[in-house]
């Protein structure tokens, strides 16, 4: 058994490579011989959003707080809010933020697969990401 308590692991911000606006990111877990998967509780301002990116294995995310957009590459922007639980299959292209008024939280889970657990891609324009 392992527990790892609050505060243990530092909070960072989010590279400006890979988010657009201001996002915390606050690791819960990472994977352990065999295992795979890790998680981590993201926090974005209003307006702030990742890049457009993949993930091997796919990813949840588990909406915690407000409001937020996700959008899958080809789809329409969808409105996600306090609840909410959205999965992107493995290698689907797709971005998820806040909504712009509104700041959002959710914690994103996600597998490694030797050992990646995400391809980042392009930002999201601002045109593309107010539809």
């Amino acid at each position: 058994m392992k527990i790892t308590r609050s505060g243990a692991t530092p909070s960072a911000r989010g590279p400006a490579e890979y988010f657009t606006g201001t996002v915390r990111l606050d690791p819960l877990f990472a994977a352990e011989e065999p295992g795979r998967v890790g998680g981590a509780h993201v926090t974005f301002e209003p307006g702030a959003r990742t890049a457009w990116h993949t993930h091997p294995a796919g990813q949840t995310l588990i909406v915690t707080f407000g409001r937020g957009r996700v959008q899958r590459v080809g789809g329409p922007i969808e409105e996600i809010s306090a609840g909410d639980v959205v999965w992107f299959p493995a290698g689907e292209k797709h971005w998820h933020g806040a909504a712009p008024d509104t700041a959002m939280s959710h914690i994103a889970i996600q597998e490694s697969i030797d050992g990646t657990p995400v391809t980042w891609l392009e930002q999201v324009t601002e045109a593309d990401y107010l539809g």
